[in-house]
């Protein structure tokens, strides 16, 4: 769902007359769909008490299978505004999301919009959702970007690192969804405190900041692969054909 933030370090973009997401449906309507997942999923949730209950927080995690933004937004202690991919806004679907405070986010240039919404929602005390690899897969943080790193360094939230596991078969295929009954794992992991670090930020300060935060989901996926005996599912499997109408 959610996908990785790409940013030039700079001034913080102003956030004047920037409406925060939705957040209404997404915090009282989020129950009953919480509970069809479960119903349809084993899924746990380790160290949601590492969650601040109040309070800006960025939740940085890696990303495995399509059901990770959907488990990260409804089924997180707390209400989560993902930054989520633009092609994802079509037709119903597109407003479902807006309808639940989903950011749109452009993934193939600098977003100053998305940007912005996200610092102005951090600013009014929100839980904002990245995926820092960008995209599915392994879910191994080989490739991470900065996105999360720059949000809390520009507003002094602290990152909750987050590991999904089981939310993709071994092999299984960009979209693909485990089968009804399958155990899904969703472990928070100790918050990072990076600090708030004013304009002018180096490059060096943002690549220390995001290596802190790699650092963080890596130690989260391991504590997760210990305590619940699953793995990561491994690279992704090649897209299903769809077949042709005779």
């Amino acid at each position: 769902m959610s996908e990785a933030l790409r940013i030039d370090d700079g001034e913080l973009p102003t956030t004047a007359g920037v409406r925060p997401p939705r957040s209404r449906l997404l915090t009282t309507g989020r129950f009953v769909p919480a509970a069809i997942i479960r119903a349809w999923w084993d899924l746990e949730v380790h160290g949601a008490e590492l969650v601040p209950e109040t309070g800006p927080v960025v939740m940085a995690a890696n990303h495995v299978g399509w059901l990770d933004g959907p488990l990260l937004a409804i089924c997180a202690p707390r209400p989560v505004h993902a930054l989520t991919k633009q092609e994802m806004f079509q037709g119903a679907l597109g407003r479902f999301l807006r309808a639940t405070g989903q950011i749109e986010l452009d993934r193939f240039h600098v977003d100053v919009s998305a940007i912005r919404v996200a610092v102005r929602t951090l600013q009014e005390g929100h839980v904002v959702g990245v995926f820092p690899e960008g995209r599915r897969g392994p879910g191994d943080m080989a490739s991470p970007r900065a996105g999360a790193a720059y949000l809390a360094l520009v507003t002094g939230a602290p990152v909750v690192p987050v590991a999904f596991l089981g939310t993709r078969l071994p092999g299984g295929s960009d979209g693909s969804v485990p089968p009804r009954g399958s155990r899904l794992a969703m472990t928070f992991g100790e918050p990072v405190d990076l600090g708030s670090l004013p304009w002018p930020r180096t490059q060096q300060d943002l690549s220390d900041a995001a290596a802190t935060v790699t650092d963080a989901i890596l130690r989260t996926i391991r504590t997760a692969e210990r305590e619940t005996g699953m793995t990561l599912p491994g690279p992704l499997g090649p897209k299903r054909e769809k077949k042709k109408s005779a």
